[in-house]
C-alpha cells in the first residue's frame, strides 16, 4: 500500500511540475512571439471563423508554411493559402482559380463553407503561406486566451499556486519523513 501511494505521489508531482513548466513556457513564448508562434519552420494560426469548415473548425490551430517571394506565384487550384487582405486581415481560403497577366499572378479564393468565391482577387505578393495539412481542433481558443491580459495573468497565477502547493506538499512530506526517522532513532536509543 505504501509503495502504491508513493508511486501515485511521484506521478502527481511529475504532472504538477510538467504542467507548471508548460504553462510558464507557453506564456513566455506567446508574449515573446507576439502571437506569431512558429514550430519547426511552420507558423501557427488560429482559425476565427467557420468559412473553411469542415476542413478545419473554428477555434482550431493550423500550421502554415511561409512562402518565399518566388514560391508565391507557383500555387495551383485546390491549394489552401493564408493571405493578407486589403484591410490588413489574414484569411485562409482555398484557391479556386488562377489568373496570370504579364508575370502578375492572382488567385481567386473561396472558403470551403462559403457559397460564393471571395469578391477580390489575391495578388501573389499578398500570400503569406500555404496550409500544411496540420490542424489541432479547439486549441486556438486556449492560445488566444493565453495571449490576452486576463489569460496571461490567470496562467501565471495558476502556475504560482501550483508551485506553492507543490512546495507545501514537499515540505510536509519531508517533515513526515524526518518525524519517522526521529521516532526510529528514539526507539532504537530506548531499546539500548
Amino acid at each position: 500500500m505504501k509503495k502504491t501511494l508513493k508511486i501515485i505521489s511521484n506521478m502527481i508531482t511529475i504532472i504538477v511540475i510538467l504542467n507548471l513548466i508548460f504553462m510558464t513556457l507557453l506564456v513566455i513564448y506567446l508574449k515573446a512571439s507576439k502571437g506569431e508562434a512558429q514550430i519547426f519552420g511552420y507558423q501557427l494560426k488560429t482559425v476565427f471563423s467557420g468559412s473553411m469548415e469542415p476542413t478545419f473548425l473554428t477555434g482550431s490551430v493550423i500550421a502554415i508554411k511561409q512562402l518565399k517571394a518566388d514560391e508565391r506565384g507557383t500555387l495551383k487550384k485546390g491549394d489552401v493559402i493564408t493571405f493578407q487582405t486589403s484591410k490588413k486581415l489574414l484569411v485562409t481560403h482555398r484557391i479556386v482559380g488562377v489568373t496570370s497577366k504579364e508575370n502578375n499572378v492572382q488567385y481567386e479564393t473561396k472558403g470551403d463553407h462559403n457559397k460564393t468565391a471571395d469578391t477580390d482577387l489575391v495578388p501573389s505578393q499578398n500570400v503569406v503561406g500555404q496550409y500544411s495539412g496540420f490542424t489541432i481542433p479547439y486549441i486556438g481558443y486556449i492560445l488566444d486566451f493565453a495571449q490576452s491580459k486576463k489569460g496571461t495573468s490567470l496562467l501565471l497565477i495558476v502556475s504560482g499556486i501550483l508551485l506553492l502547493g507543490f512546495a507545501i506538499f514537499t515540505f510536509f512530506q519531508v517533515m513526515r519523513e524526518l518525524e519517522k526517522k526521529t521516532k526510529s532513532i528514539e526507539t532504537n536509543e530506548n531499546t539500548i
